[in-house]
């Protein structure tokens, strides 16, 4: 016979067996456990570094590995997570302006920028901007080679002054529906800030010589494309058009040197037989008639200023453009001739071709500091006979809002 102690308990377990059972036929969804947080931060915390390796002879590497390389953050060794090869995002950033530059050629720019597209890997990423005092998206992101050549050959067209700085600081906002880890901006420009062609004299003068000051086209310009462009985590690469410039520039005056004089007997091509070379036209030895000496030249002094402020400009320029590449893990390229500034295009993607994607989770999370806290990083080689090359350090909050899938880590 069943005890009343036996008895109450099968009711009671019947009791909730039933309660179980009208809770599963009512349809109430049982709210899902609550992530790990320290699962959800292997993905929100994980850093993603552009590393171009290279052997001892500057061939690519494709034996990299992960004990190759260490990986220091603020002086920090940081445990590498995976080393790993994936498509690169590449915007080709092309000045078409730059009317004091005599090299600059919109068909030189364009043959560049052909070159690279033809030397990217499948699977990369293209898009095309344009800037003169105007800022054009030719040719949104496409996989599609055959589209980014048909926007190079129909809708780059030549352009009138220039605006590197804000060209590069509207650059870095296209990226952001970009996989982060390998995104560059191939910038081709010779780094001046120009007003255009219909500007007087006075504010070309007035642009040129404040490309070195507190502007838009200036120090603070570039600064501040430099920090969106690190916050968004994009390596720049540079054809620089400055070194090409002055070549030419120089050429021309040396021409220009070994002509005669505008106005003079020899460059009218009048016969001068007989004529006394010391002597000034229709003016004889031990006579005093003639024309004023000098006649025909014409000096600018304003354009003679135009020109040396240019010269200074440029110089300032190259130095920003060398800063803004090896501050990003890119580089410049400065071309003494036509020629090899067209060839550089292919040169740039082989550049590309040879980045690895190196990913750590910081020992020091980055929740714990200021989200826009810049990090240095440096990468260096454990092996003999490598060659790395990777960018200087990272933004934290671009990080942590990297638009990255969760699987996409191994």
């Amino acid at each position: 016979m069943i005890s009343r102690h036996h008895l109450l308990a099968r009711v009671a377990f019947a009791l909730l067996l039933a309660c179980a059972s009208v809770r599963a036929q009512s349809g109430r969804i049982i709210p899902a456990p609550t992530p790990d947080p320290e699962q959800e931060r292997v993905y929100t915390e994980e850093v993603r570094i552009p590393v171009f390796a290279r052997d001892q002879y500057g061939h690519f590497d494709p034996t990299l590995e992960r004990d190759d390389l260490v990986v220091l953050e603020d002086n920090t060794p940081q445990q590498i997570r995976s080393l790993r090869r994936i498509p690169a995002s590449v915007l080709l950033l092309l000045g078409t302006g730059g009317e004091l530059n005599p090299a600059q050629r919109t068909s030189s720019t364009r043959a560049a920028a052909l070159g690279v597209v033809a030397g990217l890997r499948a699977g990369d990423a293209v898009a095309i901007m344009q800037f003169d005092r105007k800022i054009e998206l030719l040719e949104p992101w496409t996989t599609d080679m055959n589209l980014a050549r048909h926007a190079l050959q129909s809708k780059l067209h030549m352009g009138n002054g220039a605006r590197p700085a804000d060209a590069l600081q509207q650059a870095a906002h296209l990226f952001g529906d970009q996989p982060m880890g390998n995104r560059h901006i191939i910038l081709i420009t010779d780094g001046v800030d120009t007003p255009g062609s219909a500007a007087s004299k006075d504010e070309l003068l007035r642009t040129i010589s404040a490309s070195d000051a507190n502007t838009m086209g200036g120090r603070n310009g570039f600064n501040e494309a430099l920090k969106q462009i690190n916050a968004a985590q994009i390596t720049v690469h540079v054809i620089s058009y400055t070194e090409l410039g002055r070549t030419t520039t120089k050429e021309r005056s040396k021409t220009a040197s070994q002509l005669p004089p505008v106005g003079s007997v020899q460059s009218s091509g009048i016969p001068t037989a007989g004529i006394d070379p010391t002597m000034p036209p229709t003016m004889s030895r031990g006579t005093g008639v003639g024309p004023p000496t000098g006649g025909g030249i014409i000096f600018d002094n304003k354009m003679s200023k135009i020109h040396k402020a240019y010269d200074r400009a440029l110089q300032r320029s190259e130095q920003r453009l060398k800063t803004l590449a090896t501050e990003t893990g890119g580089r410049i390229w400065l071309p003494l001739d036509e020629t090899d500034f067209i060839a550089e295009g292919t040169e740039v993607a082989r550049e590309i071709g040879t980045e690895y994607v190196v990913t750590y989770r910081p020992k020091r999370p980055l929740v714990s500091g200021d989200p826009y806290e810049y990090r240095r990083i440096t990468v260096l080689p454990r092996r003999a006979g490598l060659i790395l090359r990777a960018r200087r350090g990272y933004v934290a909050a671009a990080v942590q809002h990297a638009p990255t899938a969760k699987n996409d880590t191994p």
